[in-house]
């Protein structure tokens, strides 16, 4: 009896390092999904829920790939684009928009099977997209600093909203009235009204910079943004725009995504690793650090599949693949 007393008042006493390596890894590696002949950088993901049909942006070989989940497979290729890196699938039209930052337009794709469409010409670097269904818009960060905002059912510009700089990552809030923007050549998070179209607001980044990634935590009311320099993931609050925490994280990240049914947050960095944080007491705790591929930093986490999907670029020994890691528990 005391024997068994002793071993269980060690067991009390272990780090708390020491009790995470017993437990699961947050993230298991299920698959990899080659992508064939693509080479160079691949950049930003767009999902149809529904066919379960994953876009992904492949940047360095001037095409876009669409995956089929199901079957883990590539299922088409779209070719002959011009550096795409924003893809955005809007489903009330069965349409797929691409930004290509070659040539600044927005080439569209005509669903089901993706036959080539209208195209709409921004004029520069048109990058992030993102759907505004509230008002039924396609809004596309672009150039020296604006976000377009494309009708639809014309499949027009209609509007620009003006920044500061050009718009990497931006979302929209929980109602929709506001866009929050980075804008890391102006060294700012800029606040729009999506309504107006007018910037309204910044929200003060305490002297980091490179502020790429951004995503917006619904439940939690929360803007989380990670920067690059330093490599720390800042949480503010949407209704205040007070920032609320800092915590460290991998380096060169392009990509963060809350888990709403763990409350984790993954943040993909070209480092070569996901970091897995979790909620604390005192704001965010990095619980695991998954080893991937050095440049591998963009990808997709996707509720309906609860999967989170990693883009690799081709290496001297394997072909460009999606990655598939499964959430546990």
């Amino acid at each position: 009896m005391k024997r068994r007393m002793m071993l269980a008042a060690l067991v009390g006493m272990l780090p708390a390092a020491a009790t995470w390596a017993a437990d699961p890894a947050p993230l298991v590696l299920e698959a990899k999904i080659p992508l064939g002949a693509v080479a160079g950088r691949i950049d930003h993901f767009a999902i149809d829920a529904d066919r379960q049909l994953l876009f992904v942006a492949e940047l360095g070989n001037n095409s876009v790939g669409i995956v089929d989940l199901k079957e883990r497979k590539v299922l088409n290729r779209l070719a002959g684009l011009s550096e795409p890196q924003g893809v955005a699938y809007h489903a009330a039209t069965s349409t797929l928009y691409v930004a290509n930052a070659g040539d600044g337009s927005v080439r569209l794709y005509q669903g089901p099977d993706f036959t080539p469409a209208d195209g709409i010409a921004l004029g520069d670097d048109a990058d992030n997209i993102r759907i505004d269904a509230g008002r039924n818009r396609i809004v596309v960060g672009y150039g020296k600093g604006a976000l377009a905002v494309i009708d639809p059912a014309s499949r027009k510009k209609v509007a620009d909203m003006p920044l500061k700089g050009h718009p990497e990552s931006f979302q929209f809030d929980a109602s929709g009235s506001r866009i929050f923007a980075n804008v890391p050549d102006a060294r700012q998070i800029a606040v729009v009204d999506a309504g107006r179209g007018q910037q309204i607001s910044i929200l003060d980044t305490a002297g980091a910079s490179s502020n790429f990634p951004m995503v917006v935590d619904a439940d939690e009311h929360r803007l989380l943004v990670v920067f690059r320099s330093p490599p720390r993931l800042m949480v503010f609050a949407t209704r205040t725009g007070k920032l609320e925490g800092s915590f460290d994280t991998c380096r060169d990240a392009d990509d963060v995504f809350v888990d709403p049914q763990r409350r984790r947050v993954y943040v993909s960095c070209g480092e070569g690793v996901i970091d897995v944080l979790a909620q604390a007491s005192d704001g965010y705790e990095r619980v695991a650090r998954i080893p991937t591929v050095a440049g591998a930093r963009t990808s997709l986490f996707v509720p309906a599949t609860d999967r989170l999907y990693l883009g690799v670029r081709a290496t001297a020994t394997e072909p460009a693949a999606i990655w598939v890691f499964r959430p546990q528990p």
